[in-house]
């Protein structure tokens, strides 16, 4: 049966094309993911309304191609538009657009901000374009939820030519994470009879981690900065570094630009830490087997992780008017019972009474509370819907047309 007045969201990445059809009111969903783009090996995985999951074999297929063979799958279930997710906006987008000349021309200048990432959401924007020229598209921008952070916030202590001229400044990302998480935890916390629920701080953490004071639905700052480097500790990111490090390097080692920027981009965080891999799930592994060689190397890097995150929610609970409470989300997030309780731990001085029965319970994508009814912060564990977030927006745009 067609799925009523679905929308389309697509995450396009420079080799992959992730794919959700969304029911207008969310209760049913197709997703897949189309991996491998331009090789040999390239395919799609598709689960389809009732769950059902198959594999299609697509050798050396770019993104029109694929993009060709899942409106194929979707058939029957003719989208009504579709809904990008595009990493940056940079200050020109403060809320979601609808795809036009000149908004496709702006992406495509903004990909010297974002140069892995835009560049791939344009090969996607125009594939739909292509494919379906009458379909209206929509571009939701990782950057835009935090536009409203405060002047104070996002700029850096470097000469005001380069903020002017080259748009050098903080950013943020992961905002369609932010924005459904808090807004979701206000509702909950007002089910629960809670009258004061605008300020929290909401911790996206997964291969890549970002946390945002969000005040009221509006974003008033966030550790990643002017590309998703600055900030958290990371899978394979290593978040924030003394800014000469590059010069150091450089100077001591003789490494190039480019050789400290995929150091610190790819070969840090988790994995430059531990050594073992960039997936926590190994590295808890490695740090409970005494007889694995990298023990304490992977203990180290949980306790760097987690720390750095209760380091950054207590400078970012400075953004608040009033703070609410947590609220963690994002693979580890959501699932990385042990990582919360530490983290929680660490933040000693905001009266936080943890319920550690409740914070146990919570994985495998539950959603809940883990406070007792004393604690002076309230936490929540929120599964993000990054796909379901565009999707609105997408609509919203639209019926605003």
């Amino acid at each position: 049966m067609p799925l009523t007045n679905p929308t389309l969201v697509l995450n396009c990445g420079s080799s992959s094309l992730k794919y959700a059809l969304i029911s207008e009111d969310n209760s049913t969903r197709i997703e897949g993911l189309a991996e491998g783009l331009g090789l040999e090996t390239a395919k799609i995985k598709h689960k389809n309304e009732a769950g059902e999951k198959q594999t299609i074999d697509l050798p050396n297929a770019d993104h029109k191609q694929a993009l060709t063979k899942v409106l194929s799958l979707l058939e029957e279930h003719k989208p009504v538009a579709v809904g990008h997710r595009t990493v940056h906006g940079g200050s020109e987008f403060s809320k979601a657009q609808q795809v036009t000349p000149e908004v496709l021309a702006a992406i495509k200048e903004l990909s010297a901000l974002a140069p892995l990432h835009n560049p791939a959401n344009v090969l996607g924007i125009e594939a739909v374009a292509e494919v379906y020229p009458d379909l209206p598209q929509v571009v939701v921008f990782d950057t835009a939820f935090h536009q409203t952070m405060p002047e104070v916030a996002f700029r850096y202590a470097i000469p005001k030519n380069l903020y002017e001229e080259d748009k050098i400044r903080r950013y943020g990302f992961h905002g369609t994470s932010h924005a459904y998480v808090s807004d979701r935890a206000s509702k909950l916390s007002t089910a629960q009879g809670n009258t004061s629920t605008k300020g929290w701080i909401t911790a996206h953490l997964g291969n890549g981690c970002s946390a945002t004071s969000v005040y009221d639905g509006k974003s008033m700052d966030s550790s990643m900065g002017l590309t998703p480097l600055e900030g958290l500790m990371m899978g394979t990111r290593s978040g924030d570094v003394d800014p000469s490090l590059h010069a150091h390097l450089n100077r001591t080692k003789g490494w190039s630009i480019e050789e400290i920027d995929t150091m610190l981009n790819k070969k840090s965080g988790f994995l430059g830490v531990s050594g073992v891999s960039s997936d926590m799930r190994a590295i808890e592994e490695a740090a409970a087997d005494d007889n694995h060689p990298s023990q304490a190397d992977a203990k180290l890097a949980l306790d760097m992780f987690c720390y750095r995150i209760a380091k950054y929610i207590a400078s970012l609970s400075c953004a608040l008017p009033e703070f609410t409470g947590i609220v963690f989300t994002g693979g580890i997030g959501e699932n990385g019972a042990e990582a919360r309780e530490q983290i929680i731990n660490q933040l000693r001085h905001f009266g936080i009474s943890m319920n550690a029965e409740a914070n146990a319970k919570l994985i495998r994508g539950e959603e809940g509370s883990f406070h007792n009814a004393e604690s002076k912060l309230e936490l929540w564990v929120v599964p993000t819907d990054e796909e379901y977030r565009i999707a609105q927006e997408t609509t919203e745009v639209l019926a605003k047309k």
